[in-house]
């Protein structure tokens, strides 16, 4: 009998341990529900539901209210929700204001009626290969891990230094670097020898490829409390002062499929503002962050 209860107990604990790390390669310490369900996030009890495709577009509808009376939670407006699955790229948008450009469709945008409540659709696309969807994620660009930033600078026609992944557990590079005045105006490299080209507003796409070992990603992931997420500065609240910035964002959230055998993200992102810090003096950083997952029932 004693032997047979060693035994058990061996089980248990090796099933257990199988369990626990099929949690977290799934989700890459990100919690994890059905669409449909609820979860704490950010200070919010949110809910994601009803994810359908219309227009070229991701809908889903969302709902959700403070946890707690008084106590920290993101703002509304710092809320992002993005694609889960084996996408070419990621895809995100703002919670509130995502659905601006999605005017063909009889839809009730996510907005906060109350300090205390968030309803309604969000919009994320356009995608028009919408077979590779299994989920969506939110998390906020402001909500860093203490601990857990590291910055690299970023620079016309550069871009930035490359990243071995030392640092952060994931490799940056630049893959392409593009720059514009606020009127659309393209930059040259032989500008930067033009004072005059550098006066007002200005933006820069910047293209990355972020890679990274899954191993260590999962396991770096799980001691910081979450994924990563990579983000640039300078940026703007509202719209952007092109529909690329609008379109691309300043930030995305590592969160590849986990059917990958690798971490292997290519992504554009915008700096934006006054043309001198925009593409002269920017910054690529990397941080972890918590988010929320909500996954298709037949994952």
């Amino acid at each position: 009998m004693r032997v047979i209860a060693i035994l058990a107990a061996i089980v248990f604990a090796v099933t257990s341990c199988s369990g626990d790390a099929a949690d977290r390669r799934d989700v890459f310490s990100a919690q994890t529900v059905t669409i449909g369900e609820a979860l704490p996030l950010l200070g919010w009890n949110m809910s994601v539901a009803n994810l359908r495709f219309e227009a070229e577009h991701v809908l889903v509808d969302v709902d959700a209210s403070v946890a707690a009376e008084g106590e920290p939670h993101a703002a509304p407006e710092d809320i992002r929700f993005g694609l889960y699955g084996a996408l070419a790229h990621p895809l995100e948008a703002n919670g509130i204001g995502g659905c601006q450009d999605v005017t063909t469709l009889d839809i009730k945008p996510l907005s906060a009626p109350t300090p205390d409540r968030m309803t309604g659709t969000v919009c994320i696309g356009p995608l028009r290969d919408q077979s590779q969807v299994r989920g969506i994620y939110a998390y906020s660009p402001r909500e860093r891990t203490p601990g857990t930033t590291v910055a690299y600078p970023a620079a016309f026609p550069v871009g930035l230094p490359p990243a071995t992944g030392d640092d952060a557990g994931l490799a940056v590079k630049t893959t392409s670097v593009d720059a514009f005045r606020a009127d659309g105006a393209q930059l040259a490299p032989a500008a930067l020898g033009d004072p005059a080209a550098f006066q007002g507003q200005g933006y820069m796409l910047l293209g990355l490829e972020i890679t990274g070992l899954t191993e260590r990603y999962r396991d770096e992931s799980a001691q910081r409390g979450g994924p990563m997420m990579v983000f640039t500065s300078p940026t703007r609240q509202g719209r952007g002062l092109s529909r690329a910035c609008d379109v691309y964002g300043s930030s995305v959230l590592v969160l590849p499929d986990e059917s990958r055998d690798g971490v292997h993200v290519n992504v554009s992102l915008c700096t934006q503002g006054e043309i001198n810090h925009a593409l002269l003096y920017a910054t690529v950083s990397l941080a972890g962050t918590r988010a929320g997952l909500w996954t298709t029932s037949d994952d």
